[in-house]
């Protein structure tokens, strides 16, 4: 099992290299179930995991001047403060028992996954359909500042909890709240979840004992794969192949909730 764990951080950043975003969905399901990780842990390694490698995409697209930054420190600033006081206060704040139903008690570690697979179903969907629209034509970027703040929370938030980029709600915001263009939108997601996962995952440095040296393994073969997937990009459509990989994370979600409540 500690292999394929191994081989599944590897496939993260093959995917993560093919279809340009959404394969770090997988990462807390591959450390619970195939390497033993805690759920709590799972998740603040998840967020590290995630960060770097939305960086390394984020470097890639400032090279290609894809990059808005103002529209990345203005989303910014709301997620980060959002992701890391969930980290920092939210989840250590969690009762270790949340609830039973009849003899079934709900733990917060099977609140935690049970809750990421509802968030895995639903990226799953945005992957799935994946029409949305691309503006050909030049509009000037405007900010809805209300909206960005109560969207930029509400996106760390959920990041803080379950240790995912939300790329799939975030690159829609971006469309709609600053009117950028898709190309620029999915290019400054990327900075935008580099920043804020990293920004969470140091609550979590100051909260619990990290495993450096297991991270970096981890991280390291995610980085691997992510560079043999940019590079299989070039022979394989990763656009064709996303809407397949959305149907696989639905089976996962559904199947993490069926593991937890069995």
């Amino acid at each position: 099992m500690e292999i394929l764990g191994y081989f599944g951080a590897l496939i993260i950043g093959v995917v993560l290299g093919l279809i340009g975003g959404g394969g770090s969905i997988l990462t807390v399901p591959v450390l619970v179930y195939l390497l033993a990780v805690n759920p709590v842990t799972a998740t603040a390694y998840s967020l590290f995991v995630v960060g770097t490698s939305a960086l390394v995409g984020a470097l890639k697209n400032m090279q290609k001047k894809l990059v808005d930054f103002r529209t990345a420190i203005v989303f910014s600033i709301p997620a980060f403060i959002g992701v890391y006081a969930t980290r920092k206060y939210i989840v250590p704040a969690i009762p270790e028992s949340l609830f039973s139903i009849g003899d079934f008690e709900i733990t917060k570690n099977i609140g935690i996954m049970l809750f990421f697979a509802i968030i895995m179903i639903l990226a799953s969907v945005s992957m799935i359909r994946e029409n949305r629209k691309k503006r050909s034509e030049p509009v000037a970027v405007s900010y809805n500042y209300p909206l960005i703040i109560i969207e930029g929370i509400v996106v760390g938030v959920l990041t803080g909890i379950v240790g995912a980029g939300g790329g799939f709600l975030i690159i829609p915001a971006l469309v709609l709240l600053a009117k950028l263009p898709m190309k620029k939108a999915v290019a400054t997601s990327l900075l935008i979840i580099a920043i804020k996962s990293l920004i969470g995952f140091i609550g979590d440095v100051q909260n619990m004992n990290i495993n450096w040296a297991f991270l970096a393994i981890f991280t390291g073969l995610s980085m691997i794969g992510m560079f043999i997937g940019i590079y299989l990009n070039k022979f394989i459509d990763g656009k064709k192949l996303k809407k397949g990989f959305g149907w696989f994370v639905l089976l996962m979600g559904i199947y993490i909730i069926w593991a937890e409540i069995s």
